[in-house]
């Protein structure tokens, strides 16, 4: 609805956050040009591939998903007793489903048993911490999502007060308290989309306009 709204309105580009904003966008309107932040574009039906979006739409690919299985490795390697993490995800994340594929078989790798949560709604994260309190893990990783970040601060002061180290998907996580982050730069991300959208209003289209992916990432530890 808030998409419909904004196309209604008429302008000359619409800036999109996230997985489920680009969609909302792209469902909204095929003529106004569309610059996006997403997690992969191409698997998630935003854009027909990252050489040639094609359509009305084009931008920044996060590729947050893929790296969740890295932050595990990270985790281990920071804290080497860690036999037992608990995973926070979102159901209605287009790819968590899948990438929790990927992040269980390096956890067998890794010889970590995980337990999984999903923390769609504040009520499933109530629950996650009422288990992990009775049945503590030795860390936590937190899945990139706008609803995870969106309980970041939630999150980090269980964590801290539980004794358990944490890894985000993004800096705003250790900002909020949490001990370590790997990923891309969101704030370098919407940059790099402000791009896209002076050269669409300087007449180029998004059709022709590559996709691009983060080249580089970074490593925030809380030092506090």
């Amino acid at each position: 609805e808030a998409a419909a709204d904004l196309v209604a309105q008429k302008p000359a580009v619409i800036f999109a956050s996230g997985t489920l904003g680009a969609l909302a966008a792209k469902q909204a309107t095929r003529t106004i040009p569309i610059v996006m932040s997403a997690s992969d574009p191409v698997a998630n039906g935003i854009v027909a591939s990252l050489a040639k979006p094609g359509g009305n739409i084009t931008g920044i690919s996060g590729i947050q998903v893929k790296l969740n299985a890295k932050r595990l490795e990270i985790l281990k390697e920071t804290v080497p007793r860690t036999s037992r993490v608990a995973v926070l995800w979102s159901r209605a994340h287009r790819s968590h489903a899948q990438d929790l594929t990927a992040v269980g078989s390096r956890a067998k790798e890794l010889g970590l048993a995980l337990e999984l949560f999903d923390v769609t709604r504040v009520e499933g994260l109530q629950a996650a911490f009422a288990r992990m309190s009775a049945d503590r893990p030795d860390a936590i990783l937190v899945m990139f999502d706008y609803r995870t970040m969106q309980f970041r601060q939630l999150i980090a002061e269980f964590a801290n007060g539980n004794g358990l180290p944490t890894i985000f998907g993004a800096r705003e996580g250790v900002s909020a308290g949490g001990l370590m982050s790997y990923g891309p730069s969101i704030a370098d991300q919407y940059a790099r989309a402000a791009t896209f959208v002076d050269r669409i209003l300087n007449g180029a289209d998004p059709a022709t306009l590559p996709v691009e992916q983060p080249t580089r990432f970074e490593l925030a530890i809380n030092r506090e």
